[in-house]
């Protein structure tokens, strides 16, 4: 194969896994609008429903590990295809599931098939990021995001005029068309690289990825947090009404998104480690001003800024996991994300019972100093800046 095919053959990779991207956030977000639907469905309580949603996020850090183990065996391209041709269905079971017992399982399945491919996607990204010899992490974040923005946008409408199941299967045969049209040019992994995950898979020894993996909990704690407490913090604490306190995470997320999308280029241009160091100030200064704040318009514009902090700083310590010297991609990237997205399904919770106690602001105050702890261990992410690997 020529340079030139080669890097071909990267382009076309780089928008595939982006669709990859996509095609999770859709199925992600297109579960939001289902819920009020599942709940009278199948006449449970809210906290019954929560339970399930636990469900969802468990089945997910159970998976990622096992996906981390088949791309040891298998590669990340025959990963992400395995897990996505598997997860496109998911939603879909879970529409259909007529009992308590059979949800449960249904949304077991789902959050777990979303977990696994989203491992191998992002692992999958790294073996872009190396043939293209620049960054496409953020951006890849970024179509996910763009990818929930879409499934959320217009489930509730479609649900409301046709039904929860025609929503289910049209999501299911809009995701079976994106896979089917972009997995074909999924890359495989750089040489060097396969030859490394072809060995048996083992929970690495070196305590490097568990920081970084420490990294990335630390910061997606806090995202999880103005998800699931902005809002409430904004109506109970600062007096703000109800449309305007939602308004805090619609800034945060439309900030983050955007920035995912710009995130890249800035850090091609100045580096992982530089990049992790500004964003990691602007995100801890962001959440302390909002969680400081006396007025719920300050709060909602200093939630926006650290948004723009926020946003690439997973995507580095992603990339940081998945190219560890002497580290199989697939094996780093998998105790990253089940480190770091173990923060963002199961510390909400905590930080409920917590805020009940000392309030929000000791709470957002606290996750501020997480961020800037961050700072601190930023020169963990220099495996991050990497250098151009062959082709198969």
């Amino acid at each position: 194969m020529t340079a030139v095919s080669s890097l071909q053959d990267a382009a076309r990779g780089r928008w595939a896994v982006a669709a990859m991207f996509f095609v999770n956030g859709f199925l992600t977000g297109s579960w939001a609008p289902q819920i009020p639907v599942f709940l009278t469905r199948l006449d449970i309580s809210k906290f019954t429903l929560g339970v399930l949603i636990l469900l969802f996020g468990l089945g997910a850090l159970v998976f990622m590990p096992l996906s981390g183990y088949l791309m040891s065996k298998h590669g990340s391209r025959a990963a992400v295809r395995g897990f996505a041709s598997v997860a496109v269905f998911g939603l879909l079971l879970v529409a259909l599931a007529p009992s308590l017992p059979l949800a449960a399982v249904a949304l077991f399945l789902f959050g777990g098939l979303i977990g696994g491919m989203d491992v191998a996607m992002n692992a999958n990204a790294v073996s872009v990021e190396r043939r293209l010899s620049r960054a496409v992490m953020s951006s890849s974040h970024g179509f996910w995001s763009l990818g929930g923005f879409a499934g959320g946008g217009v489930g509730g409408l479609v649900i409301q005029n046709y039904g929860h199941l025609t929503h289910a299967v049209g999501v299911t045969i809009i995701a079976i068309v994106l896979l089917a049209v972009a997995a074909r040019y999924l890359v495989s992994d750089p040489k060097k690289l396969a030859h490394e995950e072809h060995h048996k898979f083992t929970f690495p020894k070196s305590p490097g990825i568990y920081l970084i993996g420490l990294m990335a909990l630390i910061t997606m704690v806090p995202e999880g947090a103005v998800l699931d407490w902005a809002a409430l913090y904004l109506n109970q604490e600062l007096g703000a009404d109800l449309a305007t306190a939602g308004l805090a995470y619609a800034l945060f997320s439309g900030a983050m998104a955007t920035m995912r999308f710009a995130g890249d280029g800035v850090r091609n241009r100045f580096g992982a480690v530089t990049t992790l160091r500004v964003c990691s100030l602007i995100a801890a200064s962001g959440i302390l001003v909002a969680a400081l704040s006396p007025w719920p318009w300050l709060a909602i514009a200093a939630f926006a800024f650290a948004g723009l902090g926020i946003a690439n700083m997973v995507p580095i310590a992603f990339s940081a996991g998945g190219n560890q010297p002497g580290m199989a991609s697939g094996t780093g990237m998998s105790v990253v994300t089940t480190m770091g997205y173990s923060g963002i399904l199961l510390a909400p919770s905590l930080i409920g019972f917590v805020a009940e106690h000392v309030g929000f602001t000791a709470v957002f105050v606290v996750l501020s100093g997480f961020l800037a702890a961050v700072f601190l261990m930023s020169n963990l992410a220099h495996a991050a800046d990497f250098v151009a690997q062959p082709a198969e």
